[in-house]
């Protein structure tokens, strides 16, 4: 979006310059959004998309495989990290 603007020499550019340490535009909203995990189904489906998220961008065949998540651990309980703890525990 932000190429597109520049090669179109958009006013809007203007509007989203914010200069801030880790980027210069700002497009999207900033804003964590809290989701209440009111029951063990739902928690459970978060978990999944969380574990699934490497494999949709392509960084890695299987949920497990990617180093930084905690899907080893649930999947073949292995863990790279001593303050993961099963969340039935």
């Amino acid at each position: 979006m932000l190429k597109h603007l520049r090669n179109e020499n958009s006013a809007l550019l203007t509007e989203l310059f914010v200069n801030m340490k880790d980027r210069k535009y700002q497009i999207w909203q900033r804003n964590s959004l809290s989701i209440p995990l009111l029951t063990r189904n739902m928690f459970c489906q978060k978990l999944d998309y969380i574990h699934n998220n490497p494999v949709r961008a392509g960084l890695c065949k299987y949920p497990e495989a990617y180093k930084y998540s905690s899907a080893r651990f649930y999947e073949m309980n292995e863990s790279d990290w001593d303050f993961l703890v099963h969340y039935d525990d």
